[in-house]
Parts: C-alpha cells; sequence; structure tokens
C-alpha cells in the first residue's frame, strides 16, 4: 500500500515544503495539497519546491478542478513540473467545491469534468486535444506522463471515474463505504471495456495517532463537514432517501445548517458542531498505532492502493513520523 500526505498551502510556503520533505523520509510517495486560490497559496509553485527538494515524491493536488484554471494552462503547469522533475506529477481532480464556491461560482457539471480529464490527460503527454472546438496541442512535451485521478461520491460520478479515470479518490475511510463505491467503480470501468484494476483506489482521510479519543474527534471533526458539502449536495439531486446513495453517507447531515469557507479543513471549524462522533470514527482513522493498522489493513483487503494522510490537525509532525515508525512498515511487510 502506498501512502500519501495531504496538506493546506497555508503560509509559510517553506513549512509546507519542510513537511513534506519530512514525509518522504518517512516512506510516503505522494505529497497532495487542497486547491484553492482565495483560502490558500498557490500550489503549482509550492510542487516545484517540494520536487526540487524532494527525490522521488509524486505531487498533485487533492484536488483541482476543471473551472479555476484553463485547461491548457492546466496542462502546460504539469507538463513543465514533468519536463523539469521527471514525470513526478499527478493531477487529482473533481467537479470544485471551495475553490468555486468561495468565487460565487456553482461547482462544475459532470459533462464539463469528463471532458477536461480527456484533454488534460492528452495535452499534458503531448498528444493534440480539443478545447473550445480548437484543435491544440503542446509541441515541446516529450515522453510526459500525467495520471489523472478522480474525486467521487455520487453514482454518476463513480460511473465517470470508472469509465475515464487512472485513479479514483474517496475522500473518508469508511469501510462500508469504501467496499460500496470501489465496487461502482470497478463495475463502470469493467462496462467500458476496461481492466479494473487499472484504476488505482486512493482512500484519503485524516489520520491522528494518540490514546486520547475525545481529543483526536475534535482535531478531525471538521472532515464530517467538509465531505457534508459534497453529501448535501447528493441529498438534493437524489433526496434523503435513495436507492443509489447510501443512508450511511447521508443521514448524518440533517443537522446541518449551512457552512463557512473561512474555515475550510481547519480543525475547530464551527460549521462542523453538526457532525456526529460515530461519523468522526468511520470517516477517519484515530487511536494508536494499532487501530490505524487493523483499519488500513482492511481498507487494503478492499482494494484500497493508497491512503492520503489529511494532516490538518495539531499533531502534524507526530503523525508523519509514526506512520513512518510503525504504521507504513506494518503495512508494507
Amino acid at each position: 500500500m502506498d501512502f500519501g500526505l495531504v496538506l493546506q498551502t497555508d503560509p509559510p510556503a517553506s513549512a509546507v515544503v519542510g513537511l513534506m520533505r519530512r514525509a518522504e523520509r518517512n516512506g510516503f510517495r505522494y505529497g497532495w495539497t487542497f486547491d484553492s486560490a482565495v483560502l490558500w497559496q498557490e500550489p503549482f509553485v509550492i510542487y516545484s519546491r517540494i520536487l526540487e527538494h524532494t527525490t522521488e515524491l509524486i505531487v498533485g493536488p487533492m484536488v483541482t478542478n476543471p473551472g479555476t484554471r484553463t485547461w491548457e494552462v492546466t496542462a502546460s503547469t504539469f507538463a513543465t513540473l514533468n519536463e523539469m522533475y521527471g514525470n513526478r506529477t499527478v493531477c487529482g481532480i473533481g467537479r470544485g467545491d471551495s475553490a468555486m464556491r468561495v468565487a460565487g461560482r456553482p461547482p462544475n457539471t459532470l459533462a464539463r469534468l469528463g471532458e477536461a480529464i480527456d484533454v488534460i490527460r492528452e495535452l499534458a503527454e503531448g498528444r493534440e486535444a480539443s478545447v473550445d472546438g480548437n484543435p491544440i496541442r503542446l509541441p515541446w512535451v516529450r515522453d510526459g506522463k500525467l495520471p489523472v485521478w478522480m474525486a467521487a461520491y455520487g453514482p454518476k460520478a463513480l460511473a465517470m471515474a470508472g469509465a475515464k479515470a487512472d485513479g479514483f479518490i474517496l475522500q473518508l475511510a469508511d469501510p462500508y463505504l469504501t467496499e460500496t463505491m470501489v465496487d461502482a467503480v470497478r463495475t463502470a470501468a469493467s462496462d467500458a471495456g476496461r481492466d479494473p484494476d487499472s484504476v488505482t483506489i486512493c482512500v484519503a482521510a485524516p489520520a491522528y495517532v494518540g490514546d486520547d479519543l475525545a481529543h483526536a474527534r475534535d482535531q478531525c471533526r471538521w472532515f464530517g463537514g467538509m465531505v457534508g458539502n459534497h453529501v448535501a449536495d447528493l441529498v438534493s439531486r437524489y433526496g434523503e432517501h435513495s436507492d443509489v446513495v447510501p443512508d450511511a453517507l447521508t443521514t448524518y447531515i440533517k443537522q446541518r445548517e449551512g457552512y463557512d469557507y473561512s474555515h475550510h479543513g481547519r480543525a475547530g471549524n464551527p460549521s462542523t458542531d453538526f457532525v456526529p462522533d460515530d461519523i468522526v470514527d468511520r470517516f477517519c482513522l484515530l487511536g494508536p498505532a494499532e487501530a490505524h493498522i487493523e483499519k488500513l489493513r482492511t481498507l487494503r483487503a478492499l482494494g484500497v492502493d493508497q491512503f492520503a494522510v489529511y494532516n490538518m490537525h495539531d499533531a502534524k509532525e507526530t503523525t508523519i513520523d509514526t506512520y513512518g515508525s510503525e504504521i507504513i512498515p506494518a503495512l508494507n511487510s
């Protein structure tokens, strides 16, 4: 199983670079960041520094979207980093939550997202693609490689991930929901004539190592609120109880009363008081190292190829170091 580290690009950027270097030393293979231009610093600038100061770490956004950057610019940026540092990027992409809503725009449609996945990959790997009806190619790209991984929860998005994406990003670590959604992605890949095992499965969720569960829950409760934004969209589309969206994903948002993006992804987010303890326990990895190892083994058995640690809490260094000394070796021994 691979491991990734997910950070927000809060200033100073040097601290983000330092944590990514620490992660690589501890056996993490991927370095991810949020991508929301208003809320945080520009991640692609920081990726260049991370790549310069690491040797093998693969970097990318979790996740970008097809609305805040034009597709040829996104492709060119990835291709430039790959030319400089040797194909060490991955494009995580979704419809767009914070990046779009904070700027006063709704998330992108699935149709737009699906088109963008194809175009960005084609251009970044040096092939011709059509942008707004105009065929273009990046003529300077040589031997470029850009895996595009799609974040999804709902049935149509899961089907698109299986049909089009090189990887599937699931932003929660509940085993039941993981099994259900991985099965949906694999089925969609097979229906599209693809090898289901060719789609990399990445589960991303907060991890907090320690014996004080109450404190760990409070540090990670924000995640239930973040997921709740996407769940609210699904409830709006499919209804509170639906045959295609599991109740295990939707019922906890009944007490949700809006969301303040100024606290997005941060411990102590006041917009997440509605998130109950059992959701934090299901969606995150909490407790002593042994509890993390047990849950990760369960996820691995369900087909998860990578666990990406959302590291937005008061124990960033300890989490990275404990994963490196105890948890990653146990999963890869």
